[in-house]
This record gives structure tokens, sequence and C-alpha cells, in this order.
């Protein structure tokens, strides 16, 4: 009864981790300046990172110079499929303290300063 017990638990815990909403996967960025991007979102050792794939501007793909940049930096799981880490914006090419939220297929992505007093969001939407 215990085995029968503790493997009971093992897989109620092993559900909870599968049912975490992934930060992993490809998501399309909110327009900023008129533009869109998608971003590969993977595994950078223990952190997840985020490179440019694809650029858009007005409705159509083009070749930015921001292709292959890293626009999530370091995003570290925090739990409730919350992450923090960093985050670089392409218009003004500055980098903040970043936070990111998950939930299904959207994101929800802040950039901050002062100590994440001032942020800044855009809301993404999974593309795969």
């Amino acid at each position: 009864m215990k085995t029968l017990m503790i493997a009971a638990a093992t897989l109620a815990l092993g559900a909870g981790a599968a049912l975490a909403d992934p930060i992993e996967g490809t998501w399309k960025t909110q327009p900023d300046d008129g533009s869109y991007a998608y971003v590969d979102i993977a595994p950078c050792g223990a952190k997840f990172c985020g490179t440019i794939v694809k650029t858009f501007k007005d409705g159509g793909e083009y070749k930015s110079e921001n292709l292959g940049k890293q626009l999530v930096i370091g995003m570290e799981p925090k739990g409730n499929n919350k992450y923090q880490g960093k985050v670089w914006r392409p218009s003004n090419n500055k980098i903040y303290l970043g936070k990111v939220t998950v939930n299904g297929n959207a994101m929800a992505l802040a950039g901050c300063v002062a100590g994440g007093l001032f942020c800044k969001s855009q809301d993404w939407q999974r593309v795969k």
C-alpha cells in the first residue's frame, strides 16, 4: 500500500509539471515602431533565450539587421508560469529587466527600469 501511495504521489507531481505552460516555442511579437518578429525561445543552459528568426514590416516579411539577435536573454523560471531575465528592444538598442508570464499560447512580456518600478509590456502569441 505504501508503494502504491508513493507511486501515486510521484505521478501527481509529474503531471503538475507536464501541465505547466512552457515558454519554449516560436512567438510573434507585438508590433513595435511598425515592425514585428518571430522569436524562437529555447533553453540556453538552465535558462531560456529567444532569438529573432523572422521579421515583418508593412504586412510582409523582410530581412532586418536584427535577424539572429537575442531579444529574450537568460529568462529564469520563477514558478507559476513566470520567468525573469532581460529583454532587448531593437528600436532603441537598450536592454531592460524582463518579466514574462505564459498562459497557454499567450505571453505577457514586460521590459522594466528602476528595479521593475516602471514597465512597458507587450502581448505575444505562440506561432508554434
